[in-house]
């Protein structure tokens, strides 16, 4: 009764307080409140979302402005990345550029020289020049930048090679790039000298560092035979020549080499230090692998251009990230999903709130440990990234929203958007309208993220691959009007109310594990030649607490006894052959964590595996009644419950 008495009350407060604003407006406002007063009615849900996402929108848009302002700007200039570095490099010569932990710390004029004896040597020994691509196979280093730099200022293009791949998908990089040479360091010569005489012939051969094997070139003893001046050029780099090859899976099939031209290396360099705001005090650190975007891109762009010096490091450490943050004095640090997961899972320490880190920037962090990375590490801004090497779509989350990846301003008109969500099947076939259109995805409505194409603008075109044909399958087109194109990113993804988008799932042939893209193609493949070409097939299947997906392989029991292997029934050694075989074959992000023996593999009406089935069914040992193998050290050992529930509860290390 009290609580009727006090609402009885406050509307009649209310009803005086908006009679006394009344009383004090002439006839015409009163009319025009009146009469707008239907339309704010009807359209009360927008007007709340625009108030809501204002300031968001407002940050980013003119964060936007100005890094699209400083990319035109050098589009007109036709800069390049070695030009825009050389101007640094000669108004802060002695300034730290890249600082090695556990090494050294290299000043621009460093890297500049080394840059220029590399190219030097190149022009020496090959005749390198515009248009020529040369792989770069390097761990974590200062050298590596430099390296493909030196190639840079020649405008030859560096092919960036996975430092984990051997054999086979390591020599299909190699050829794929159709590259003169190949610079390598000491410690992965040995992975070059297995390729023996599958190498072309007439391929040069240069190691940087240690004893080299015969008809191998000393690249360091070549270096300083020369002067450190820059090259002399004949044809100059142009603004949009391809810089680098980045191999991603893209979607089946071996590595793909996207190319990467000076444009959208300079793209992302405005984008990382404009969306992030980056400060000239700021200091990045950098664990990721420098031959994919994230660390190679991200990580190195704002210390080559903008003079925010990179700390690098030669491989992710749980144990020392947050410290060597510490001794370095880093602002903002990287991460993957992965790496997150592995700092919240290792036992506090001190060292976990002591650091300087305000952003950290990367992909793929849940969030179910979003929040707990807030509140153990203390860090005031995470911006999550989303974004495809090969494609034009890329988004930012600029407000710490949790578990957002990006978002679509609300302020723009969804017709004006560069990016889109549009619905599609299950198997990741876009869905299309009584008009032949693409249907855009309502809020909360899991649809396809695509990016739409326009030739000319820095921030929408599309490379795709350096094979024309893998670019298509890429791209659709009669999007939203008849003629126009977009890439595909095969991933699903949701936007909300608010327009905050959120990932959901990753179609295709395709799955994320430790950071890594993994194309089922090449997994099948290496299954199929140790066991006798057995049907097969590979998916990702997702682990409680865990980022990306875990590989899984549904092996057929028939085929796989095949000629002189052990017979069906007995899949105990085909597991244990397997495990051998894959070490050889794959990198170890791309083996299969879980093995199924089934005694056929279903097929579709129209031959096609039933993955996706597969898939669904993942790997509870309770639920399928297959033979079930886990990866365990260098063998596969029987799925049991136990494991199972350990395995799902993380007290297994995978």
């Amino acid at each position: 009764m009290d609580a009727l008495l006090a609402a009885l009350v406050a509307l009649m407060a209310l009803a005086a307080a908006m009679a006394a604003v009344l009383s004090t407006l002439s006839k015409a406002a009163i009319f025009a409140i009146l009469a707008i007063a239907p339309c704010v009615y009807r359209y009360r849900k927008r007007i709340y979302v625009i108030v809501k996402t204002f300031p968001r929108d407002v940050k980013f848009l003119w964060r936007y402005a100005n890094a699209m302002v400083r990319s035109k700007r050098w589009g007109r200039n036709n800069c390049t990345v070695a030009e825009l570095f050389t101007k640094r490099a000669l108004k802060n010569p002695d300034a730290p550029c890249f600082i090695m932990v556990g090494d050294k710390t290299w000043t621009f004029r460093e890297i500049a020289f080394n840059s220029n004896r590399v190219a030097r040597v190149m022009q020496d020994h090959l005749g390198l020049k515009r248009g020529d691509v040369v792989c770069v196979f390097m761990p974590n280093c200062a050298e590596y930048v430099y390296t493909w730099l030196g190639m840079a200022k020649l405008g030859a293009v560096s092919a960036l090679i996975n430092s984990n791949l051997r054999h086979r998908p390591l020599l299909h990089c190699i050829q794929v790039a159709k590259a003169k040479a190949i610079i390598f360091s000491e410690p992965l010569a040995s992975a070059i000298a297995e390729l023996g005489n599958q190498l072309p012939p007439d391929m040069k051969l240069f190691q940087l560092y240690g004893d080299c094997a015969p008809g191998v070139i000393d690249l360091c003893a070549e270096m300083y035979k020369h002067p450190p001046d820059y090259p002399v050029l004949t044809d100059k780099p142009q603004y949009r020549d391809t810089l680098l090859y980045i191999y991603t899976s893209g979607t089946t099939g071996m590595p793909k080499a996207a190319v990467l031209p000076n444009s959208k290396y300079l793209l992302i360099v405005v984008a990382t230090v404009h969306m992030l705001g980056l400060r000239s005090s700021d200091r990045m650190y950098n664990p990721l692998p420098l031959y994919h975007t994230a660390g190679g891109l991200v990580g190195t762009g704002a210390a080559l251009v903008d003079g925010i010096p990179s700390v690098l490091r030669s491989k992710f450490s749980v144990t020392n990230y947050w410290t060597d943050c510490i001794k370095y004095d880093c602002t903002v640090a990287q991460y993957i999903g992965e790496m997150c997961r592995y700092l919240v899972s290792a036992p506090p320490r001190d060292t976990d709130a002591q650091h300087r880190v305000r952003i950290l920037v990367g992909n793929g962090m849940r969030p179910a440990i979003w929040q707990q990375v807030v509140d153990r590490f203390k860090v005031p801004q995470i911006n999550e990234i989303y974004g495809a090497t090969e494609g034009n779509a890329n988004i930012i989350n600029v407000d710490n929203t949790v578990g957002a990846v990006g978002f679509l301003p609300k302020l723009v008109p969804a017709c004006l958007h560069p990016i889109a969500l549009v619905r599609a099947d299950d198997a990741g076939d876009l869905v299309r309208g009584p008009d032949g259109l693409c249907i855009r995805c309502q809020p909360n409505e899991p649809g396809m993220f695509i990016g739409l194409i326009a030739q000319g603008n820095a921030s929408r075109e599309y490379y795709g691959y350096v094979d024309k044909s893998d670019s298509n399958k890429k791209l659709v087109r009669d999007v939203f009007r008849k003629g126009d194109a977009a890439f595909v990113s095969g991933d699903i993804l949701v936007a909300d109310e608010l327009g905050y988008l959120y990932f959901r799932d990753r179609t295709g042939d395709t799955y994320k594990w430790k950071g890594e893209n993994v194309a089922t193609a090449e997994v099948e493949d290496a299954l199929r030649a140790a066991l006798q070409q057995c049907d097969c097939v590979v998916y990702g299947v997702s682990i409680p607490q865990t980022e990306g997906r875990a590989g899984m392989a549904a092996v057929s029991l028939s085929a796989a006894a095949g000629p002189g292997a052990a017979p069906a029934g007995e899949p105990r050694e085909d597991a244990r052959r397997l495990a051998s075989a894959l070490d050889h074959a794959l990198p170890s992000y791309a083996r299969p964590l879980f093995l199924r023996f089934v005694s056929d593999i279903e097929i579709t009406s129209t031959f096609k595996l039933k993955k996706l089935k597969y898939q669904k069914e993942g790997f509870d040992p309770d639920v399928i009644k297959d033979p079930l193998f886990f990866r365990s050290g260098p063998d596969f050992v029987p799925l049991t419950t136990q494991l199972f529930n350990d395995i799902c509860n993380g007290r297994v290390k995978l």
